[in-house]
């Protein structure tokens, strides 16, 4: 079996894990940070805006089952990011 590894960032992780955790083809949905200058931030730190990250999820799958195409219809579909 074939896995990649996709990293997004949707607003909330928690929402986001969520609905990815429902997909045929997602084998593991890890919820964290991406983009910032500050490490190791906590949650509370990254929602005063001030660390430069973003929650995301780190979505390990099956891209035989799950082609990344169809992944990112999905991510789109449940988050806007206007």
């Amino acid at each position: 079996m074939a896995e990649e590894i996709a990293t997004l960032a949707g607003g909330c992780f928690w929402c986001t894990e969520a609905a990815f955790k429902l997909l045929k083809g997602v084998l593991e949905v890890v919820p964290g940070y991406a983009g910032g200058h500050v490490p190791h931030p906590t949650y509370e730190a990254v929602c005063t805006g001030t660390t430069g990250h973003r929650e995301a999820v780190q979505v390990r799958f099956d891209p035989e089952v799950l082609p990344y195409a169809d992944l990112l219809r999905y991510f789109f579909a449940v988050h806007d990011p206007t």
